[in-house]
């Protein structure tokens, strides 16, 4: 099981309005550690916490954030609108698009899936399989 993922950022207060515009909307709680952003899901009194949780850092060796080829992370939506919408925030917020939201001919019928840049440059997927709505092909 994936316990945590991090992305490198150089500007905190841009990676907090670009994160914040969309995770909390998919239920992540912020909290700043030691001047990072940690986003994690809740955890019920006596449950166990849901991973995995989701932090931007600074880089621990000092250097610049940088990002790295063929690395993604996803976060799951509820249905096809809020991908859109939460696509819509997080452009407002300072990210670039690498793709609308849609269907795509490669993946199967119900992924519905948009792709994002962070202000890093990290690149970030919100997606929706939800089967109670219509696929690609219908």
């Amino acid at each position: 099981m994936i316990a945590y993922v991090t992305v490198g950022a150089d500007d905190m207060t841009r990676a907090e309005r670009f994160y914040s515009a969309f995770l909390p909307a998919l239920g992540y709680k912020l909290e700043w550690y030691h001047g990072d952003l940690s986003y994690a899901l809740p955890v019920a009194p006596g449950q166990r916490p849901v991973s995995p949780d989701f932090y931007v850092k600074a880089p621990f060796d000092g250097g610049s954030a940088s990002t790295g080829n063929g690395v993604m992370v996803a976060f799951e939506a509820q249905n096809q609108s809020q991908v859109r919408n939460l696509h819509a925030a997080a452009l407002a917020a300072g990210g670039q698009d690498e793709g609308q939201p849609g269907f795509r001919d490669a993946y199967g019928p119900r992924f519905y899936v948009c792709y994002l840049r962070d202000p890093q440059g990290n690149k970030i997927a919100l997606f929706s399989s939800n089967p109670d709505e219509p696929g690609r092909d219908g």
